[in-house]
């Protein structure tokens, strides 16, 4: 903060008077530090994730003039009316439905408010019950992917990940001296299509929680949601109508959600599709039953069943195409293409005709879009100006001293937003609160949260500002559609069940974070551009992978490295001998150290209990230390600068002494054994990493040993095909220009020198061309080196020949065994049961405060 920043907003804190602010300058400073702060305030907006936003607006109100929730709502409370509380059941399912479709809280409160209500209170279904359903069920859409405040809470906590990662650096730096703290310790940032995988899991959970809580009340309470009986009968053309009604928009799900599992799409792109299939989907609603209602529809599932096709069976790519089959292929391709236009361009007119659609949805993606930016803009510029006074250190101070550590602090700030969310819409809470408070709570490393985990949190808590008196939207939006006989006070009793049930679910997330993480996780290691086995961030629970798979294999690694020591080396060159024999002992030193990583990790966990409560103790004194400190320097900088017969001078340098005073008190409390306890913790930490190092090394050296070996034998058949080229040489070497010769055999040098195991051939063929050199043109050397590398190639084809029933099926068996657990880091790629695995591993948080 700068200093006039400071001095503005003590005068005005101190003096308590708005005018002192104002005389002092402060409204400029304030507008300087948000308004003009053009790259903090208007780059803001120009992030890429933010693209996604208006296309899933358009894609919600496009389905809402489709009218896709009253056909939901009435087939739904047929299909689920005779169970005891059935129709909440279908409000509840089909609000889920639109939430993943729709999105939009007020549309979907109203049509449910319309069509639901009327007849839950026809059926004598309890007010508060039926209002509160239809409430929280209209507000699922917040959490529910694709949700708009999903995609603004990423792209705030991508911004506020990065900061919490450098507060994370310089807090390492701060307490062990390290100038750069290790990447495994680095904060976990998120991105949209993230917080829709992560986000998921715990919307269903919620919808389930929603459905059992209907199903316990009317079983307790049977009179006040009664089973509705199907006038209809569930015959073949009812759960045909069933099957009509909900297999678009659950295509128009797997589309959109389905593409961003799958990592076929970016959000953005996903958020295009949901738009084009929206608009699909009401290019056949929109216009009454006739033979070619579904004609543009038909097209384009159509086309896009010949594009799939044409993609899984040949190769797209016109540029290299040069078979018939290629060219087949891209016309299959080009007519799927013009069929899928067609279709889309059909739709598109069709809504443009009808009712003016498309021109009303235009309007209205413009309207909020424009809403929603110009919030981002306004927060923007509200965040860069707080921090600039200094609100972001007087916050972080503040949740830093509360007691309790993290979950404190969570604690906390969930009920800030919890309480705000009786006041301000959710827009204002992600974008003005989220920048805030993020950073603080990322960078602790006690908790280690990840930011998806942050985000689905917030995201959870926030949807209750939809239900929270006085000002819950979604109280508003069925007050105007609610008839007189449903009084506002049985509406606001309503949603208080809902609202304890969203906070039930906050709750359960909280406790397990796997309900969030697991997900992005699986998402990310199972997709193409998934990390490697080595990456760091992966090496804990890859040691863990590998432990489990070792126990559990009943000694089959240990057979297969006593195995691989019995093959037989006999004629073999020296170096496939010592191969094998490095390798075995490698693996077995692997071996030996997971089981000390075990006793390691052990050592450490008995000593955590004794040492945890001393470092946070000491942490915390030094804490207070470093701020005291730094207030201190700054007086003391200030006095420095004054004239000596200046009587605030001596007030000041009174103040550092006293600070200097607090600073020595701080220093007593800190426990007289603190630094041997702490390098005695620090030899047991060391201990486990050298372990797993030693582990890790040994694994490695394990599987690349034997690598080599069939590296040399799959080089085999290059290693023929040269032996024309060789005997090719011969004449050139006798009779042609010595520059021509040394060309000659510098290339057959390097066709060698690519192929494993052919060093010897190689050497003396580079031999053979530096004696064909300029400076030394002697060709009675050259052909002598020659005739060694011919010998040497014909050694090379016995022995080659030999080791392929000698050396090769042994060696394939032994890095068969090793290539799952302990040779895994050598690997290119995981498994897809290692990948599963590590998902699940790294889905729990770990605290890290230990290494801090």
């Amino acid at each position: 903060m700068s200093q006039a920043l400071e001095i503005h907003l003590l005068i005005f804190i101190e003096a308590s008077d708005v005018s002192a602010y104002f005389h002092t300058g402060g409204p400029y400073e304030w507008i300087s530090a948000g308004v003009l702060n053009l790259r903090g305030v208007y780059w803001e907006v120009e992030r890429d994730t933010l693209i996604a936003i208006p296309l899933f607006i358009f894609m919600g109100i496009m389905l809402q003039k489709s009218k896709i929730a009253e056909e939901l709502l009435i087939t739904m409370a047929k299909l689920f009316g005779p169970v005891p509380g059935g129709l909440g059941i279908s409000v509840v399912f089909v609000g889920a439905l639109l939430a993943a479709t729709t999105g939009i809280v007020g549309a979907t409160v109203v049509a449910m408010g319309l069509i639901s209500l009327p007849a839950m209170l026809r059926n004598n279904y309890s007010p508060s019950l039926a209002t509160g359903t239809i409430a929280a069920s209209g507000t699922l859409g917040q959490i529910i992917p694709p949700s708009i405040v999903l995609i603004i809470l990423a792209d705030q906590l991508a911004s506020a990940a990065d900061q919490a990662g450098a507060m994370r650096k310089a807090l390492h730096k701060q307490v062990t001296g390290e100038i750069s703290m290790p990447s495994v310790f680095d904060v976990t940032s998120t991105s949209a299509g993230e917080m829709f995988l992560g986000a998921l899991v715990p919307g269903i959970l919620l919808v389930l929680i929603y459905m059992a809580y209907i199903l316990g009340y009317s079983l307790l309470f049977p009179k006040n949601a009664p089973a509705v009986e199907n006038d209809e009968g569930f015959n073949k053309a009812f759960y045909m109508k069933v099957a009509i009604t909900l297999v678009p928009p659950l295509a128009l799900i797997i589309l959109v959600l389905g593409s961003i599992i799958a990592g076929i799409a970016t959000v953005n792109q996903a958020g295009a599709i949901g738009a084009v299939g929206a608009t699909v989907m009401a290019g056949y609603k929109t216009i009454p039953e006739n033979s070619g209602r579904y004609t543009p529809a038909i097209i384009v599932v159509a086309s896009l069943i010949i594009l799939g096709v044409a993609i899984s069976n040949f190769d797209m790519n016109i540029k290299a195409a040069s078979t018939a089959e290629d060219f087949l292929g891209i016309y299959i391709g080009l007519f799927g293409t013009a069929g899928l236009l067609v279709g889309i361009g059909w739709s598109f007119v069709r809504v443009l005709k009808v009712d003016n659609i498309l021109n009303d949805v235009m309007l209205e993606t413009s309207k909020t879009t424009a809403l929603v930016f110009i919030i981002l803009l306004g927060a923007a510029m509200l965040t860069s100006a707080f921090r600039a006074f200094g609100g972001e250190e007087i916050v972080k101070e503040f949740l830093s001293s509360l007691p309790g550590g993290f979950w404190a602090q969570f604690a906390i700030v969930m009920l800030v937003i919890f309480i705000l969310g009786f006041f301000l819409d959710f827009i204002e809470i992600a974008v003005v609160v989220v920048p805030i408070v993020a950073p603080i709570l990322l960078a602790d490393p006690s908790a280690n949260i990840t930011a998806v985990w942050l985000g689905v949190m917030i995201g959870l808590n926030i949807q209750t500002s939809f239900l929270t008196p006085p000002f819950g939207f979604a109280l508003f939006y069925l007050r105007g559609v609610a008839p007189a006989v449903v009084k506002t006070i049985q509406m606001y009793r309503g949603v208080v069940a809902f609202i304890t049930l969203q906070l039930i679910a906050l709750v359960i997330v909280g406790l397990y974070p796997p309900l969030v993480n697991y997900l992005p996780n699986r998402s990310s290691l199972l997709s193409e551009a998934a990390p490697p086995p080595r990456n760091p961030r992966l090496q804990f629970c890859l040691d863990q992978f590998v432990t489990d798979a070792i126990a559990a294999d009943q000694g089959a690694t240990m057979a297969a490295i006593n195995a691989a020591k019995t093959i037989s080396v006999d004629d073999m060159p020296k170096f496939i001998g010592k191969s094998i024999e490095g390798s075995t002992e490698s693996a077995e030193e692997a071996l030996a150290a997971l089981a000390g990583i075990q006793i390691a990790a052990d050592a450490v966990q008995d000593a955590e209990a004794g040492y945890r409560p001393q470092l946070t103790l000491v942490r915390g004194l030094e804490k207070q230390i470093r701020n005291i400190a730094e207030h201190r320097d700054k007086l003391a900088k200030q006095a420095s600068r004054m004239n000596a017969d200046n009587p605030e001078r001596a007030e000041i340098e009174a103040e550092v002494a006293h600070m200097s005073d607090e600073i020595a008190a701080l220093e007593s409390q800190i426990p007289d054994n603190w630094e041997a306890a702490h390098d005695t913790f620090k030899k047991l930490t060391d201990a486990e990493s050298k372990a797993r190092n030693s582990y890790r090394r040994s694994g490695d050296t394990a599987w690349n040993d034997a690598a080599i070996i069939l590296a040399t034998l799959d080089a085999t058949p290059a290693f023929i095909a040269l032996e024309s080229d060789l005997n090719a040489l011969r004449p050139v070497l006798e009779t042609a220009e010595f520059e021509v010769a040394e060309d000659e055999a510098k290339a057959l040098e390097r066709s060698f020198r690519d192929l494993e195991g052919a060093d010897d051939v190689k050497k003396a063929l580079g031999k053979a061309k530096k004696a064909m050199s300029k400076r030394k043109k002697d060709r009675e050397t050259a052909l002598k080196e020659y005739e060694k590398a011919l010998a040497a190639y014909a050694d090379q084809l016995v022995w080659r020949a030999a080791a392929e029933t000698q050396v090769r099926p042994g060696v394939e068996a032994y890095l068969n065994a090793i290539k799952g657990n302990i040779g895994a880091r050598a690997q290119e790629d995981l498994t897809r049961e290692q990948a599963l695995f590590l998902a699940s591993c790294t889905s729990h948080h770990k605290d890290l405060s230990l290494n801090f």
